[in-house]
């Protein structure tokens, strides 16, 4: 990977993802039913908010990955609200499961989703549950 990667290619399957109903919807169904961890987490959770915020959150953690610097505060605030002390804390031996949920919908919504992108995804997405680990 070089040091510009912009990830292009996982907006756009993003992008893909979206485009056909049900997307964010299909990966809390996936990531609910991965670890007898996650569904407790969301008992209390209002799930129009939580699914427009995932989906923002998606995005955002994309452009992290690319090493966008325009993102680097929300990133730092959704660490913040998922860390120990925050508003939703999220250990992070969960975030393995959030991974490789997000990747199962991927696969499912994305006709183009090959191994290679699914690579990338996840590479992608352990720079920034990575960066949420540190600050947990």
């Amino acid at each position: 990977m070089s040091v510009q990667d912009s990830y292009d290619d996982l907006q756009q399957s993003y992008g893909r993802c979206l485009v056909r109903k049900g997307f964010i919807e299909r990966f809390y169904e996936i990531f609910m039913a991965s670890h007898p961890d996650v569904a407790p987490l969301f008992e209390r959770t209002d799930f129009q908010k939580q699914r427009l915020a995932l989906r923002r959150g998606i995005s955002v953690a994309i452009f992290h990955a690319a090493g966008s610097a325009v993102v680097r505060r929300t990133c730092e605030e959704m660490a913040d609200a998922h860390c120990r002390r925050g508003r939703t804390p999220v250990a992070p031996g969960l975030y393995p499961y959030w991974i490789n949920s997000l990747l199962l919908a991927v696969r499912e919504y994305d006709d183009q989703a090959d191994e290679a992108l699914l690579g990338r995804w996840r590479t992608a997405m352990q720079s920034v549950t990575g960066m949420f680990s540190a600050r947990y």
